[in-house]
């Protein structure tokens, strides 16, 4: 079974597993039962399907690292208020990292999130494999007589599950089979404690912090004591407003501008507004905000402008100011961008959207969900939580200190080539010039020291560590789900944990030429756009990149040969593709683009086919 991360059909963010087949209408094929370890959200209920008769249902396979599943998270959220009881989401949580096996860690994750519907814990993949699931987020969609209607791999269906939840609730209202009334979410009972699943924090001048109060959608300014409240910047509710009385949604980075700076831009600090897809300006005299950067629309495609307030964002998750600008973890398309507050221009600074990891020039890195950013004079350094990386930036390349790839993580100290991190979200460059990385899922505190590029632990039993600041003197864990800042008490350990890998099948590929077709059809009443020329665009790589012999790079065309370089037995091929269209019969046709991108584990074998087929979906 293959597993990985979908991306949209229309964004950049990249799969780890070759998708299922396209979204398509089944006839009459039973829904499997839900089998799994427990529920959340139901007040102790246990559903099945009985008790979910007479609804249209949406089982939403996720796991909670996964950013294009948070994506489809906040795509629900529109559905649900808009068809209200008929509509009964189901969040079956199927865990990659083995943190998220924890039923604890699932609970506090489905508060973080704000997910408000039933959740299904699935720690051992029995109803994913029932529904044959091959990639995180998969959606199905399951009828009022219990039958399977859809399936689709990725976020960006929103068009397409609204059109077939319609069809749904009209179809069997009509024939009486719809119960519109009652629902099985219950919500659980709000908690109380100063802070919600804090995300990152840094310090102020004269010593207070500020922490993003992640789950109430604000910031907060605590003393020195970590404790007191001094200040709080936005109203508590989710939301996208500016002025004296803002709105965030579950803001994540922050960063202070030089003072030079701030006093031609008009605000002190930006903060990483993370499900808006915005950068937010805060004043501190006043605790005005302004947008700076960001539509508020999620990336899709570069649409040819540097203008800050023109660009769509996907998930800034942290800042750092590094040659003279703020560069952002994009952690929605696994690339880093610039914004310059005196220009007001932002863009890409590295990574190409491709969701893996590889180093090099900055134009041609593969990265997967950056998420805490750190800067010295020259260097930038990074951790790439999906590939449970520590990386950094110098001299225009980017280089890995530890990490070995997407499916590849664990809690192990030593020499830097052979640790393990899992899921890292925040660092900090100490004093000594060691790097404290916050080992989100393995609840630790780590040191990279770059002179003997080994790796220790700090501190452990934290309860997911999301970022580190270093005050007065003493290094500050955001940990997240205590709800608090502390300063945890320090010692060196070499840890020696397990290393843990998720396996994926691999395709078995004929050794020489290979045929790869990308199998698309513009969706009913659309036609492809040829109004900026090509409507297709098709890029391959591999890795490693000697995996390819011929056939790299972009083409206009949805066919393409390749030929697979002697001598290499396994690799990873990597295909972006995009198509553009727009509707057919409209006096004024909106224009659709339609992305998805594959990362199609091969192995080379005599026995293997000679042509892969990928389906990009409409």
């Amino acid at each position: 079974m293959d597993q990985g991360t979908a991306s949209s059909a229309s964004n950049a963010a990249a799969p780890k597993a070759p998708p299922p087949a396209p979204a398509k209408r089944q006839s009459r094929v039973r829904a499997a039962e839900l089998v799994g370890r427990g529920w959340l959200n139901t007040g102790g209920r246990r559903l099945d399907l009985e008790s979910l008769r007479g609804k249209a249902v949406v089982l939403d396979f996720w796991t909670f690292c996964c950013i294009n599943c948070l994506h489809v998270l906040d795509e629900l959220r529109p559905l649900e208020e808009k068809y209200g009881d008929a509509l009964v989401i189901i969040g079956v949580h199927s865990p990659k990292f083995e943190h998220e096996r924890d039923p604890q860690a699932l609970a506090a994750a489905v508060e973080r999130y704000g997910v408000e519907h039933p959740v299904l814990d699935d720690p051992d993949l029995k109803t994913w494999d029932a529904y044959a699931a091959r990639a995180w987020p998969t959606l199905v969609v399951l009828d009022p007589e219990g039958y399977v209607v859809s399936t689709m791999a990725g976020e960006g269906h929103v068009e397409a599950l609204d059109a077939i939840i319609g069809e749904i609730v009209a179809t069997h209202t009509a024939r009486g089979t719809l119960d519109p009334e009652g629902s099985p979410y219950v919500a659980a009972p709000p908690a109380e404690t100063t802070l919600r699943f804090p995300g990152k924090a840094i310090e102020l001048p004269g010593g207070d912090v500020l922490v993003t109060d992640s789950a109430r959608h604000r910031l907060v300014r605590l003393a020195p004591d970590l404790e007191t409240v001094v200040q709080t910047i936005g109203t508590g509710e989710r939301g996208s407003a500016d002025g004296a009385e803002p709105r965030f949604n579950e803001p994540q980075g922050l960063a202070l501008l030089p003072a030079e700076v701030a006093a031609e831009a008009g605000y002190d600090l930006v903060v990483a507004d993370t499900v808006n897809h915005l950068l937010r300006g805060v004043r501190l005299a006043d605790g005005a905000v302004t947008t700076v950067a960001g539509t508020g629309r999620q990336w899709r495609m570069d649409n040819g402008t540097t203008a800050a307030l023109d660009v769509d964002l996907s998930s800034p998750w942290d800042l750092a100011w590094f040659e003279d600008r703020l560069v952002i973890a994009m952690a929605g398309i696994h690339q880093l961008w610039y914004f310059d507050p005196a220009a007001r221009t932002a863009g890409v600074y590295a990574g190409t959207t491709v969701e893996s990891l590889k180093d090099g020039a900055l134009d041609q890195v593969w990265m997967a969900q950056p998420s805490g950013l750190a800067a010295t004079a020259d260097r930038l350094w990074l951790v790439d939580s999906e590939t449970s990386a520590l990386r950094y930036v110098e001299n225009g390349r980017m280089h890995t200190a530890v990490g070995q790839g997407l499916f590849d993580f664990g809690h192990v100290d030593g020499p830097a080539a052979g640790a393990l991190m899992q899921h890292p979200l925040g660092l900090a460059v100490l004093p000594d010039g060691r790097v404290a990385v916050a080992d989100t899922y393995n609840g630790a505190l780590r040191a990279y020291d770059p002179r003997s590029e080994t790796v220790s632990t700090l501190a452990a039993d934290l309860a997911e560590p999301s970022d580190v600041i270093v005050l007065g003197g003493k290094i500050i864990v955001v940990e997240s789900a205590a709800h608090r800042l502390t300063a945890p008490d320090l010692g060196e350990a070499a840890v020696a944990g397990r290393h843990h890998r998720v396996t994926r099948k691999r395709t078995k590929v004929a050794p020489g030429a290979l045929r790869l077709e990308v199998l698309f059809a513009p969706a009913a009443g659309q036609k492809l756009d040829y109004t900026f020329g090509s409507p297709i665009q098709v890029t391959v790589s591999a890795d490693p990149p000697q995996l390819l012999a011929e056939g790299a790079g972009k083409g206009e065309e949805l066919g393409r040969g390749l030929v697979l370089a002697d001598g290499i037995g396994q690799g990873v091929l990597q295909v972006v593709a995009q198509a553009a269209t727009c509707d057919a019969e409209a006096e004024h046709p909106a224009c659709h683009l339609t992305r998805q991108d594959w990362g199609v584990p091969i192995e080379i074998a005599e026995d293997g086919v000679s042509a892969l087929r990928l389906v990009l979906r409409a």
